[in-house]
């Protein structure tokens, strides 16, 4: 694709004249490097509680950022309006941030090689708003009908579509138009004057309305939050004190993402703050764990054709041949044109192993099984991560037995990497719901993990 037949050169006429002049305007103050990104998104959301839609929004936004970067210095400001004295305007802006006596030229730009893993014809924002209030509808029927014990019910769906167009000083020059969709439902459940319980589905990912079909339908969802608060009606209080964990497959893989991939970001790692710095080369992990971010796979909603740098996105591994240096990971990212791009996760999971789901349970005497989680937090210096299990149940002489609440996992990521003994062959990717924040900033991303033991982690419970 070319410059003129883009979203940006069709709607707004942007030439390639423009690109370089505003990048030379970058430079003019000195320079190793410049950047122009381009962003125009559109959204909408939808949200029912006690069967009423109670709110139904759309919007657009629309601007420019420039980055200016001289050695360890950066300079960066942005526009919402796209005229060229309002870009040359940032443009000077971030030059004079970034003030340096090197000196860079442009050079020509050409359009960068990237993927087409979204092939979406027609975006679900660009559908009629009935068809997407229809599908929270349907969920919200679906999860009251399913149980006499649901007592609240409260859907929402999102969906965006974001055009993007990245231009650097060293030639590149790519586009991008990336939809997303999210369906969520939310559940609480009571059995007579008992505590009141939740439970929780949704997914999505870069798709089209016609995904949220079969094992993706709002009725799918429904019946899965319903029966996640259902099961806790019955639980008992978590046991506290050090015990076998296994890991279910899919959305636990977060502890991955949070303990283990945040203190694998390049960032990080270079300013010395991760547990992991210093460690290239050094075994930071069982030798069952295989640790991929995989920014290309088809339609997931932690993957990109191209990154906010305009390199194309690619799978990394993280442990076990972890790669520091060379060429572009594809893997600066950005919440939107306000904002600086730093390194992020896209898809983060653990390749399988070798084991069976039911050999790992079998192996247990006594330990807890964690299916889901509702969230959790890591410190990046230590390494010290609490993440709290929303579904979880005792594992008693290899059998899964009491669903357990009020359980959480309190531990360290390389050390929990260090004690994982048996990894299952049953790698499952999150149903497209993640969410990731760093310095204020938040992106779409993916998880996944196989069944997992760790034979030492400490639960904090509240049965004694």
């Amino acid at each position: 694709m070319g410059l003129s037949s883009s979203f940006f050169g069709q709607k707004f006429g942007i030439s390639e004249r423009d690109l370089d002049r505003y990048l030379a305007e970058a430079l003019a103050r000195g320079a190793d490097y410049a950047d122009l990104y381009f962003e125009y998104l559109a959204t909408s959301s939808i949200s029912i509680d006690e069967s009423i839609v109670k709110s139904a929004t759309q919007g657009v936004s629309l601007g420019v950022g420039v980055r200016v970067i001289s050695g360890e210095r950066t300079g960066y400001a942005y526009s919402d309006d796209l005229s060229p004295a309002k870009i040359l305007k940032a443009a000077a802006t971030a030059a004079c941030i970034a003030d340096s006596p090197s000196k860079v030229d442009t050079v020509g730009l050409t359009p960068s090689l990237q993927h087409d893993l979204y092939p979406v014809l027609r975006a679900p924002i660009d559908q009629p708003l009935e068809e997407r209030v229809l599908l929270v509808k349907r969920a919200d029927a679906a999860a009251r009908a399913k149980d006499a014990r649901v007592i609240q019910v409260q859907g929402s769906y999102a969906d965006s579509l974001r055009h993007v167009l990245v231009a650097t000083s060293d030639g590149k020059l790519s586009f991008d138009r990336q939809p997303m969709a999210r369906l969520n439902v939310s559940v609480l459940a009571r059995e007579g004057n008992g505590i009141p319980q939740q439970g929780y589905s949704g997914g999505g990912g870069r798709v089209g309305l016609d995904f949220f079909t079969g094992a993706n339908s709002p009725e799918a969802y429904a019946e899965e939050a319903v029966r996640q608060a259902i099961v806790q009606l019955g639980a008992v209080e978590a046991p506290a004190g050090e015990s076998v964990v296994v890991l279910g497959p899919g959305w636990p893989g977060v502890l991955l993402h949070e303990a283990v991939g945040h203190g694998l970001e390049a960032d990080f790692n270079r300013k010395g703050t991760s547990a992991f710095s210093g460690r290239v080369g050094q075994k930071v992990a069982s030798d069952l764990c295989t640790v991929i971010d995989d920014g290309t796979i088809d339609s997931r909603r932690g993957s990109l054709n191209v990154d906010d740098e305009a390199n194309p996105t690619r799978q990394n591994v993280l442990i076990a041949a972890r790669l520091s240096g060379g060429r572009s990971t594809g893997s600066g990212r950005r919440e939107n044109y306000q904002h600086i791009p730093m390194p992020r996760m896209t898809n983060t999971f653990m390749l399988s192993g070798a084991s069976t789901p039911e050999e790992i349970i079998r192996s247990v005497p006594k330990g807890i099984y964690c299916a889901n989680f509702a969230g959790g937090q890591v410190d990046i210096t230590s390494g010290n991560f609490v993440f709290s299990a929303s579904e979880s149940y005792l594992i008693e002489d290899g059998k899964l037995t009491r669903p357990v609440r009020g359980a959480t996992l309190i531990g360290n990521g390389p050390e929990a990497m260090q004690y994982i003994s048996m990894v299952g062959n049953d790698l499952k990717l999150d149903q497209g719901i993640g969410i990731c924040g760093k310095e204020g900033q938040s992106v779409p991303v993916g998880v996944g993990i196989p069944t997992v033991r760790i034979d030492k982690m400490t639960v904090g419970g509240t049965a004694r």
